[in-house]
Formats: C-alpha cells, sequence, structure tokens
C-alpha cells in the first residue's frame, strides 16, 4: 500500500474520530504527496524512497519549527508542531537511537576508510544513504565528526 493511500485510509479514521491535528497533518501530507506527483508529470507514482524523502523533509520541517517556538517561548504553536510530527513519524520507519548510530558510523567509517577530519565529506557521503529516514542526519554529522577527531 503506497504512502498516499495509507493516508487517504487514516484520514477517514481522523475525521470519524474528529481529530483535528491528526487530520490537518494528513491533509497536508496529501497536499505534498500531490504536488510531488504532479511535478513528476502525469499519473506518476512515488516511489518507497521518494515518500521516505518527503516524510523526512516533513518530519524535519516541524522540528526545526519546535525548536524555534521553544526558544521563542511559544507553548502554543509549540504544542501545535509538536503533535504533527508524532503523527509524521507514525510513517517513518524506527529512528535509530544515538549509541546505534554510533556504532554504524564507526563501522561505515572502517568500510570507506577515513582516518582523519578531511575525510568527512566521504563519510557523510555514504552516510547519507544509509542513514536516510531511519537518523537524524545533524546527529550522525555530530557522529562522524566526533569518531573522526
Amino acid at each position: 500500500m503506497s504512502l498516499k493511500d495509507k493516508v487517504q485510509e487514516a484520514m477517514k479514521v481522523a475525521m470519524k474520530s474528529k481529530d483535528k491535528v491528526t487530520l490537518g497533518t494528513l491533509k497536508q501530507l496529501k497536499a505534498k504527496i500531490q504536488l510531488a506527483e504532479t511535478a513528476q508529470g502525469k499519473g506518476t507514482v512515488l516511489t518507497t524512497e521518494e515518500e521516505l524523502k518527503l516524510l523526512t523533509k516533513e518530519a524535519k520541517q516541524r522540528r526545526d519549527s519546535a525548536d524555534i517556538y521553544k526558544e521563542s517561548g511559544r507553548t502554543d504553536l509549540l504544542d501545535i508542531e509538536l503533535g504533527e510530527l508524532a503523527v509524521i513519524e507514525t510513517y517513518l520507519p524506527k529512528q535509530l537511537s544515538e549509541e546505534e548510530v554510533e556504532a554504524q558510523v564507526k563501522e561505515l567509517i572502517a568500510q570507506v576508510g577515513a582516518t582523519s577530519p578531511k575525510d568527512m565529506g566521504k563519510v557523510m557521503g555514504a552516510a547519507g544513504k544509509k542513514f536516510a529516514g531511519v537518523a537524524d542526519m545533524k546527529v550522525v554529522s555530530a557522529k562522524v565528526k566526533q569518531a573522526l577527531t
């Protein structure tokens, strides 16, 4: 079942249960999916990788907004962003813990053969593919930097 179908089914459930936050978030997701499909041409369906990229981008936007609202002391808007983030995260794969990321980063550094901070670009290129959708790239970058220094 495609992401679009999953979102459509979840929208029906949210409408019946009158869950406004979930419904609003799902409507936004559906619109983003349709925009991405029409940007590619008529009748195009997103691949699983493209769906994952779209969800990751949406989740990152919510996290960034939540951080800004937290710093500004806007708890009303912070709650909205965190609610939307929780809905989006239900469609993302399970996120890796920091310990799991650290262990996999060490393996990746060994595979790539990186030895110094100069090799960070090489490691991050491989890490972008390996951790797509399953880890926050800020955490991955910090772990790579820590391991290389």
